[in-house]
């Protein structure tokens, strides 16, 4: 039995379930069906001065993860099937993690995945020139360069991402279908094209030439078809399930649509009579056995197995995900903290100091659904680390 708070300040006694559902894959080779990209949260070292809004570590910086706590949940994810890509903003990156750690993170992980045989793909940005200084599309173009030549390095997909240093450089539209065509040239192998719209991110607005995203899109299947056999899909987002359907049927054939949907993603994943999209996406973090049982099912023809099992995830999910404007990047909050209840890590320190982004009735229904779920692999565990978690939180048991 557990005391938890509820949002209006009340206690609620719940009892916990004791009914995990984690079924270890006998064979952990990779999905059939569907190319499953799962994103990855990072741990803080505890002992590094990992501050609020400053960069990790200080500087010089002393270590400002915890390695093996960071990759051993990588291992985890490759121990079920799954394809890991780093250097998201799962993994705090621009949101703690500036490029240089970003790139020692992708390359201590690429080197993981070649030990343990683990599929990677990882981003490539240009995140490492000055946020609001003036770049040439040179500058540009030699920031993207540096950063897939890392990525590749690592042995991972390169996964190009918007930047917004590109958007001011660019004259117009045929400024990045240079920069994206050259990049895509470049790349030893065939790559995804990843664009955030400017609901997420202003500085993206008119991003491809056109203030409209339609219109945007066109330009972008247009670069796609001028390097068809160097790009592996897109991912878009955010969008309409509706909208991205239809974005989905207008892609060349052999084209995936990745999606990082948080809260359709069965009908995306699942898909209908006329395809489906590909996860790219941070909704595996915290559910990692259910979604590999899902995406099992849809390799066996299974669609209507695969749906259920995705469904159960949805009310987890949504939560975590929840939250208005910025809040819900705090995301990372919620599955850093059910990897500690379900005993992937022994502690709940997180860079930028985000493990105090989501108040105690957010992580308490947190583990309620996640408990509910069968996602807690060890449930008298968690329930003595959520007990500890709520002590220290004031709240007596």
């Amino acid at each position: 039995m557990i005391k938890l708070p509820e949002s209006d300040g009340t206690l609620t006694v719940y009892h916990p379930t004791q009914a995990p559902r984690v079924v270890q894959p006998a064979d952990p080779s990779e999905f059939r069906t569907r190319s499953v990209l799962a994103t990855a949260h990072v741990l803080g070292d505890p002992l590094a001065d990992n501050e609020p809004f400053g960069p990790p570590g200080g500087d010089p910086p002393p270590q400002s993860l915890d390695w093996e706590a960071t990759l051993a949940f990588r291992r985890h994810l490759w121990s079920y099937g799954f394809t890991l890509c780093e250097g998201m903003d799962t993994a705090h990156r621009g949101m703690g993690l500036d490029w240089p750690r970003a790139a020692e993170l992708i390359r201590r992980c690429g080197a993981e995945a070649k030990a343990v045989g683990g599929r990677m793909a990882a981003a490539v940005l240009t995140d490492q020139l000055e946020p609001f200084a003036p770049v040439t599309l040179a500058e540009v173009q030699a920031a993207y360069e540096e950063q897939l030549a890392v990525v590749e390095e690592a042995g991972a997909q390169p996964v190009i991402m918007c930047s917004p240093h590109l958007n001011v450089a660019v004259r117009g539209p045929e400024d990045f279908a240079t920069v994206y065509g050259n990049l895509l040239r470049q790349s030893s192998r065939p790559a995804i094209v990843h664009w955030i719209t400017s609901e997420w991110d202003p500085r993206n607005s008119e991003y491809f030439g056109y203030e409209e995203p339609d219109d945007a899109y066109d330009a972008l299947i247009a670069i796609v078809r001028d390097n068809l056999d160097k790009v592996d899909g897109v991912k878009i987002g955010p969008a309409s399930l509706a909208r991205q359907v239809e974005w989905r049927k207008r892609l060349p054939e052999g084209v995936k649509f990745y999606t990082s949907d948080t809260t359709e993603y069965p009908e995306m994943f699942v898909g209908d009579g006329f395809g489906h999209s590909h996860p790219l996406t941070p909704v595996i973090d915290a559910v990692v056995p259910i979604a590999a049982e899902a995406f099992r099912a849809l390799d066996a023809g299974d669609d209507s197995r695969a749906r259920g099992l995705l469904e159960e995830t949805l009310p987890l999910n949504r939560h975590l995900f929840s939250g208005e404007g910025r809040s819900i990047f705090f995301f990372k909050t919620g599955v850093v903290f059910l990897g500690w209840l379900a005993g992937h890590h022994d502690h709940f320190r997180m860079v930028w100091g985000e493990q105090s982004a989501r108040s105690v009735p957010h992580l308490a229904a947190a583990y309620r659904l996640a408990d509910r779920l069968g996602a807690l692999p060890d449930p008298e565990l968690a329930e003595r680390r959520m007990k500890l978690f709520l002590a220290t939180s004031g709240i007596e048991q």
